[in-house]
Order: C-alpha cells, then sequence, then structure tokens
C-alpha cells in the first residue's frame, strides 16, 4: 500500500473478494449527504466495490449492477435513509442526468454511488469521494481514493483506520 496524501489513498487489491471487503469497510463509514464516484476500466470491479458498499452500509436488497435501470434505490431496516446507485454509463451528458431526477437525489437525505461519474462530472457536487479503480494484472487492481472536501477527507482517514488499523498515516509537516 502506498499513501499519498492526507486526502488520497491508494490501495492495491489483489481478487474480487478483497474489493469488495474494502467497499464494505467504505460503507459501514457513510453518512446522508455523501456522495461516492466510482470511475476506471471497465470490468475493473466498480460495481463489485459498489456491492460492498452496499453490504457494508446494510443496503436491502444487495446492490447490483443499475446498468439498464440506470438508478436502483436502497434501504435498510434501522432508518428510513436511502442509497442511490446509479450507473452513468448511458448518459451522454449532464441534460441526460437531470432526466434521472439527479437534483433530487443529491438533495435528499440520500447517500449516492456513482458509477461511470465521468459521464456527468460538471453536475456533481464539488465535494464528493472520487474513487479510480484500474486493472493492474488479471486479478490486481489499484483502487485510488480521493476526497475533494473536509468531509471526504476526515472519511478516507477513517477508512484507513478501518481498513489498516490506523497503520500507515503520512506524517504531519
Amino acid at each position: 500500500m502506498t499513501i499519498i496524501r492526507d486526502d488520497q489513498l491508494d490501495i492495491i487489491s489483489y481478487n474480487p473478494q478483497q474489493t469488495a471487503r474494502m467497499g464494505a469497510r467504505l460503507g459501514a463509514l457513510l453518512a446522508v449527504g455523501d456522495v461516492i464516484c466510482l470511475s476506471g476500466d471497465m470490468g475493473a470491479g466498480k460495481t463489485i466495490f459498489a456491492s460492498g458498499i452496499g453490504k457494508g452500509w446494510g443496503a436491502e436488497p444487495p446492490l447490483t449492477s443499475p446498468t439498464y435501470n440506470l438508478v436502483h434505490v436502497h434501504r435498510r431496516k434501522k432508518d428510513s435513509i436511502k442509497l442511490y446507485h446509479l450507473d452513468c454509463y448511458r448518459l451522454s451528458d449532464v441534460l441526460e442526468a437531470e432526466t434521472i431526477g439527479l437534483d433530487d437525489i443529491l438533495n435528499g437525505a440520500t447517500i449516492s454511488v456513482f458509477e461511470w461519474p465521468e459521464h456527468i462530472k460538471s453536475a456533481l457536487p464539488k465535494e464528493r469521494l472520487w474513487v479510480d479503480i484500474r486493472i493492474v494484472e488479471t486479478a490486481r487492481r489499484s483502487i485510488v481514493l480521493e476526497g475533494s472536501g473536509k468531509r471526504y477527507e476526515d472519511l478516507i482517514v477513517q477508512f484507513r483506520a478501518a481498513a489498516l488499523g490506523g497503520k500507515d498515516k503520512p506524517p504531519k509537516p
């Protein structure tokens, strides 16, 4: 593992199960208003990471690929918070994003997980957690988390502690 800076974390996953576990650790830390953007190569594991997020958060039903529906809505038993899982691959621009109720999703008491967010990047909040997942080898993936804004910088610190027990924190300048 290589840590680049306080607001960024670079992890290598060695199999899909590990990718899902990392997603679950992140999901357990999410709060209302959080926006998670999953970008990267086709087949890199964005949906596997997203399903882990759902599992860690307690989503029902479990997260699956929303490619053909664009938006899946999930709930959990313990409260009324919704988690929206959106696949933006088929969206060509921000105007199309508006047709799926993006403003309502982002302005509600919800958590939003976007796959292929680069297709509608200008419509997304500036403050967010961007997760870039890239294929390194057949089973290995590079997962880079980058936080924009205090909430997401703090989320990376929390995730680091959950995933690594607080180890490998970069020294303060």
